[in-house]
């Protein structure tokens, strides 16, 4: 199959752990990779953040990456790119007409509207995955979120136009149902993890240095919605333990607004000789960083999927997260880790003070661990799924469904 991905703000080349790159970057390299490995031909389409980047370029891994010009070639926050999808859509469009696909695949949902947009007549099934919901968002973050007023209603208005929802959790497929989206019409493919990559048999890291007899690993970009003051606070009750976080600007000189307020939180709570914030680490580091680690802590207050999980567990490392999204899919409570409610540090101490106290478990639930995301999270297992929902659909003949008059109206001007 041809297969064309579009992810208007996560390209696959971008450095993960910076402001606005993250899990979806991962994703759509990941999928891309392993759609190339079953033999199909893949482009990922992004848009252009940067002026020296090229038109095109080929991946090691085999599929091109093309970058539309949609507005200034520089790097916007996400939230900011809403107005420059109708260029985005039409320079998609162009694309599509000289070098046509079997199946488009937007990720995200500004992608999903461009992406629908510029596939009206061409008989291309699309789909899309949202990767967040915006309904999720507003109801976390409430005044604090920052997306377009009409992210809900496009993300219905593409639901109902696209040949089909690709989900990633069951939470997300609760989300879609009260939304109204019929679920007929809806496939879970969960994201996956790089078993090559993240192994048991990583060498751990050995910076920083450990100074307390319990180290504990969080990783993700720094935003207050990944819960990281909810583990700097849980620290107060867990002697001898201490904190590793990576994630955000290392090479630039730039403070992030997180960083200085899990800064003087930890200074607040006398915990600041225990916390760590190390900045982005790259991904070829990951593993090593990882397993460093006694437990991997993942509690942000939702999380549409999360990767950093996957990760832990394909390294053999215990996992405590928190009970949302995607990880109640993930992490196999009293298995491969524990599961504990959102913004709750004295539930999160209580789990890893027993966690920490018992080694036996803690290498049980490690391996266990590493067989569940082989099993069943391998990046060739979820391209497979993926790609078994695109043939789905072209052998029944599935096409766009046309409502002219519905997502032009959502549209920016």
């Amino acid at each position: 199959m041809r297969i064309a991905l579009v992810s208007e703000h996560a390209s696959p080349l971008a450095a993960i752990g910076a402001v606005d790159a993250g899990g979806q970057n991962v994703h759509v390299a990941e999928l891309a990779s392993g759609l190339t490995r079953l033999g199909h031909d893949v482009v990922v389409y992004t848009r252009r953040d940067a002026v020296e980047l090229p038109s095109s370029v080929r991946t090691d891994d085999g599929y091109d990456v093309v970058h539309l010009d949609a507005g200034p070639a520089e790097r916007l926050a996400k939230d900011d790119l809403w107005p420059l999808m109708p260029r985005f859509a039409d320079a998609l469009r162009r694309h599509l007409q000289s070098r046509p696909a079997d199946v488009v695949h937007a990720h995200f949902w500004m992608s999903g509207w461009a992406a629908t947009r510029a596939t009206r007549g061409l008989g291309i099934p699309t789909f899309v995955t949202f990767h967040a919901l915006g309904s999720v968002k507003q109801r976390h973050q409430g005044d604090a979120d920052t997306s377009p007023a009409e992210r809900v209603d496009v993300e219905l208005a593409v639901a109902t136009r696209a040949a089909g929802v690709v989900a990633t959790c069951r939470d997300e497929v609760a989300e879609l149902a009260a939304m109204g989206v019929d679920l007929e019409r809806v496939d879970v493919v969960p994201c996956g993890v790089d078993v090559r990559h993240f192994t048991p048999d990583a060498a751990p890291l050995d910076d920083p240095p450990r100074r307390q007899p319990y180290r504990i690993v969080s990783v993700g970009r720094l935003v207050p919605r990944k819960g990281y003051a909810t583990v700097v606070e849980s620290l107060v009750d867990l002697p001898g333990v201490e904190l590793v976080v990576a994630g955000g600007h290392v090479d630039d000189g730039h403070v992030e607004a997180e960083q200085l307020r899990l800064q003087a939180l930890a200074a607040g709570l006398g915990v600041a000789d225990r916390v760590h914030l190390i900045g982005q680490v790259g991904h070829f580091l990951m593993p090593a960083l990882l397993s460093t680690g006694d437990v991997v802590v993942c509690t942000p207050w939702y999380e549409p999927f999360g990767l950093v999980p996957l990760e832990a567990m394909a390294c053999g490392v215990p996992v405590v997260a928190s009970a949302v999204g995607g990880m109640l899919d993930s992490v196999a409570d009293g298995e491969t880790g524990a599961l504990v409610p959102p913004q709750d540090p004295a539930a999160l101490a209580t789990a890893l003070r027993g966690l920490l106290a018992d080694p036996a478990r803690r290498r049980a639930y490690g391996r266990a661990g590493v067989r569940r995301a082989r099993s069943l999270y391998s990046w060739d297992a979820v391209a497979t799924a993926t790609a078994e929902v695109y043939e789905e659909a072209l052998v029944a003949g599935v096409a766009p469904k046309h409502r002219a008059s519905l997502l032009p109206a959502l549209g920016p001007a």
